[in-house]
């Protein structure tokens, strides 16, 4: 089994596809205007419209009704993404801060409220783990 993408349901499709290209660097793909990816290196963030719901089974998945999952980004520069993204993001939830584990992460969340970690590895463990 290949984990593929992952894929955010949403009411506004442009808002949230602009808004990841944004943050990512990364232009969409879009396939129709109710699906769009962000293909990134590791996996890919497929954004759907709700009408695409009906599609798999009506009612089974809600708009901006995440409360458990975090889309994590690995980055260069943590630091310079806070400072690239302040004027274009709403909701931080917190500023750049160093974990335990060796990351130093930012927190932040989307215009449906999902949370977003971009974190860039900062000890010589985390980098390691994440290195090649």
């Amino acid at each position: 089994m290949k984990l593929v993408s992952t894929r955010l349901i949403t009411d506004d499709i442009q808002r949230m596809v602009e808004f990841y290209q944004h943050v990512t660097g990364i232009d969409a793909t879009w396939a129709t205007p109710d699906f769009a990816e962000i293909v990134t290196p590791a996996g890919t963030l497929a954004i759907g419209s709700t009408r695409t719901v009906a599609l798999f089974a009506a009612g089974s998945a809600h708009p901006a009704d995440n409360h458990t999952a975090i889309i994590e980004f690995l980055v260069p520069d943590v630091d310079a993404d806070y400072r690239r993204l302040r004027e274009m993001v709403e909701n931080f939830v917190n500023e750049p801060t160093t974990m335990p584990w060796g990351n130093r992460s930012l927190l932040l969340r989307d215009p449906d409220g999902n949370l977003i970690n971009l974190f860039t590895p900062v000890t010589e463990q985390a980098v390691a783990k994440f290195a090649g």
